[in-house]
């Protein structure tokens, strides 16, 4: 019988409440969630993982998200890549471009699921450059 492949996901989020509601919510839709709480251990993760995408906040102490972003995309150009942040004003920051989504914290995810959804089983190979609220 064949099956899909497991996508897997990392979630790196300082706040710890962030990261569960995630964590829950992207399990229900059927994928492997790895939780990180700060950068650096998701950049540590990443030496040795191969994760099919990662949601990264952008405020966090040591190490934020625009540094590991920038490190990831070194060393696996193609890592799909989605912020998640609290502040809009990001997505217009040149270090967040090269980022294949934004999303704007909501009360609901439908919107960072559906971009999700899409960067892992789309044919496309085009990034989303979409800002979801």
């Amino acid at each position: 019988m064949y099956m899909d492949k497991v996508s897997r996901i990392f979630v790196v989020d300082d706040e710890e409440l962030i990261r569960e509601l995630l964590h829950d919510e992207l399990s229900d839709e059927g994928y492997r969630v790895t939780l990180f709480a700060d950068g650096g251990t998701a950049l540590g993760a990443l030496e040795h993982d191969n994760p099919d995408l990662m949601i990264l906040d952008i405020r966090m102490p040591g190490i934020d998200g625009l540094q590991v972003l920038k490190e990831s995309k070194q060393h696996h150009p193609d890592l799909p890549v989605v912020l998640c942040s609290a502040y809009s004003d990001y997505k217009h920051d040149f270090g967040a471009w090269s980022a294949d989504g934004y999303f704007v914290k909501a009360d609901h995810l439908d919107g960072l699921k559906a971009m999700v959804h899409q960067l892992l089983h789309s044919d496309s190979a085009s990034p989303t450059s979409s800002v979801t609220h």
